[in-house]
C-alpha cells in the first residue's frame, strides 16, 4: 500500500471489541478508537532504540519516540503486528517481541489501545527512511534526559511511564 491513510483498521470499543473497520485516515479524522502496538527495543547492553519520526508521518510528524510500532491492521493480531512493525521500522528480520501490558490511550479526541512489548536486538539496524528520520541507542539515563528536552509523542511518553513504573 502506498498511501497509509487508506490502510484498513479495526475500530474497537472501550473493551477492545471490534465494532467495524475504517481507513486510517477516517480513524484519525473522526477520533475512532483503534489498536496499536509499541515495542521497546534494547540492544544487548540495555540501551534503548530511540528515534525521530519522519516529517511525513500522519500522526506526530518529527516527534521523538522510544518505541517502534504502529497501527494494527484490520483482522491482524497484536502479536503479529508487533513483529511486523518492529521488523519494518528497524529494517531487520527475526525480532521476537515479548508482551508486557496493554492500556487505553486517550488524549484530546484521540483514542487507541496500546499493546506494549519489549525485544532485544543484537545486530545492525536499517530503519525505513519513510518512518525514521534519525535514530540512536540511548541508555536509560540518556533517555530520561531527552524526555525532558525533546518533543516525544504523547502515547510513547505514556507507555514509557507505565513501562518504568511496572519494573
Amino acid at each position: 500500500m502506498t498511501n497509509p491513510a487508506e490502510e484498513l483498521l479495526d475500530v474497537v470499543d472501550a473493551q477492545d471489541r471490534v465494532l467495524g473497520t475504517a481507513t486510517r485516515g477516517e480513524v484519525y479524522r473522526q477520533g475512532l478508537t483503534h489498536r496499536c502496538v509499541f515495542i521497546l527495543v534494547r540492544d544487548p547492553h540495555g540501551r534503548i532504540f530511540t528515534h525521530r519520526r519522519s516529517d511525513t508521518k500522519l500522526f506526530a510528524p518529527g516527534a521523538y519516540d522510544c518505541f517502534v510500532g504502529g497501527v494494527v491492521g484490520a483482522g491482524e493480531t497484536y502479536a503479529s503486528a508487533a513483529v511486523r512493525e518492529a521488523e519494518e521500522e528497524l529494517g531487520v528480520s527475526g525480532v521476537e517481541p515479548v508482551r508486557l501490558f496493554k492500556f487505553l490511550f486517550e488524549e484530546e479526541g484521540l483514542s487507541w489501545w496500546c499493546d506494549v512489548y519489549e525485544a532485544v536486538w543484537d545486530g545492525p539496524v536499517s530503519p525505513q527512511v519513510e518512518e525514521v528520520g534519525w535514530h540512536d541507542w540511548l541508555t536509560e539515563t540518556e533517555l530520561a534526559q531527552r524526555l525532558t528536552e525533546w518533543e516525544f509523542v504523547a502515547d510513547g511518553r505514556e507507555a514509557y511511564r507505565r513501562y518504568s513504573e511496572s519494573r
